[in-house]
């Protein structure tokens, strides 16, 4: 039985909501200590001027005066206005456990390609044209080799691809889940048994059962449900032995009709941060969830009701480690000489360097690796001071 175990193990096969566009791997990494750091990539470059509305600058209601008729904004702080759709995070933002980082931006700037972006993000390199590091390796995993105390064979990525940002050279498993593997009734039926059989996987496969079930009710509901289940299901791993967790959600590519988009994307990334700190319980104290995307989008809307690729964009971050209850960054304006070439938010802080500081203050990497290993050409600068 062992044999046919560690060949199951091998052949790393299972069911999930996986299957569903919207979401791309999960991936843990186990480490020592009590804190916890989740990476949420948004796929599809997010509107932070959408989520997080800068209506105090007066430029902006003449940029967007299409997408502001469609849906007034919620008060944060006077100057910016939550979008409502995202209103089930504002008790988190009360309790000063939910904050956002605007103009932030990769150093990336040329051409606007999601696909090169994406590349950039995930690898954490310094270079204006994008891309990779000569290694083809992902930033959280340098930094996980560098974690005190963190041992091999820690991550496992879950998804139809393995996440770029945890390939390297610390060691990770794959869990592929389909929810169409081509096998059998009596195939699906033995793989069942097989996990079953585990105590390794017999709890995470379960899971993943209910996930792939959870997409065969109507779209916004079983979306929004299977983004409870997808952040319950990292919630558990982060409560056992994974101090790391990273996962993509797709969608966010808004060219057209962006208010009807945001008003399915909020609700979704929400129903995910909230499950996500309503099973870590009081370990949300030690979390930190930061939320990024490839690039921003266009100061002004496009005749589409929609806006373009930009550059300048926001972070999200959330959990209980967090100083939250405020937006971050030093903001460029909206006005006449403001924007990156006359379109975009121009940005004023790279967004590695928040990535950096939580690494360093979660778990004690020093500013010198992270400069050089983590991300090639970073200057931390200051820290931000965006956790307790």
């Amino acid at each position: 039985m062992n044999q046919l175990l560690l060949s199951r193990r091998a052949f790393l096969i299972g069911c999930s909501a996986a299957a569903s566009p919207l979401l791309t791997p999960v991936s843990f990494a186990q480490a020592s200590g009590e804190n916890r750091l989740v990476v949420i990539l948004l796929r599809g470059a997010m509107d932070g001027l959408d989520v997080v509305r800068p209506v105090g600058d007066r430029a902006y209601e003449a940029l967007r005066p299409r997408l502001l008729a469609e849906s007034r904004g919620l008060p944060l702080d006077g100057f910016f206005e939550l979008h409502p759709a995202a209103a089930d995070l504002m008790p988190l933002w009360t309790a000063g456990q939910l904050g956002f980082v605007q103009a932030v931006a990769t150093p990336y700037r040329a051409g606007r390609s999601h696909f090169v972006a994406q590349d950039a993000l995930e690898a954490g390199s310094g270079g204006r044209e994008g891309g990779m590091t000569p290694a083809r390796d992902g930033w959280l995993n340098r930094a996980v080799g560098l974690i005190p105390g963190a041992t091999p064979h820690t991550a496992v990525s879950i998804g139809r691809d393995p996440l770029m940002i945890l390939d390297g050279d610390a060691p990770t498993a794959h869990w592929f889940p389909s929810e169409d593997t081509g096998l059998s009734a009596q195939g699906q039926a033995l793989l069942t048994a097989l996990h079953e059989a585990d105590p390794l996987f017999a709890a995470t496969f379960a899971q993943a059962q209910d996930l792939t079930r959870a997409t065969a009710s109507d779209r916004i509901p079983r979306h929004t449900k299977a983004m409870s289940q997808l952040g319950t299901y990292v919630a558990d791993r982060l409560r056992e032995d994974a101090r790391i967790a990273s996962f993509s959600l797709g969608g966010w590519d808004t060219h057209q009709a962006q208010a009807r988009t945001m008003a399915e994307q909020m609700p979704m990334l929400a129903s995910t941060l909230l499950a996500i700190q309503s099973g870590l319980g009081p370990v949300w104290g030690t979390t930190l969830v930061l939320a990024m995307t490839e690039f921003g989008r266009t100061a002004r809307e496009n005749g589409s009701a929609g806006t373009d690729h930009g550059t300048g964009g926001m972070m999200i971050a959330a959990g209980g480690a967090l100083r939250g209850g405020r937006v971050y960054g030093i903001w460029p304006g909206l006005g006449e000489g403001q924007l990156l070439a006359e379109r975009d938010l121009m940005p004023t802080a790279d967004v590695r360097a928040y990535a950096g500081w939580a690494l360093r203050s979660l778990f004690g990497i020093e500013a010198q690796a992270l400069e050089q290993a983590v991300f090639p050409g970073l200057d931390l600068g200051t820290d931000p001071g965006i956790l307790l």
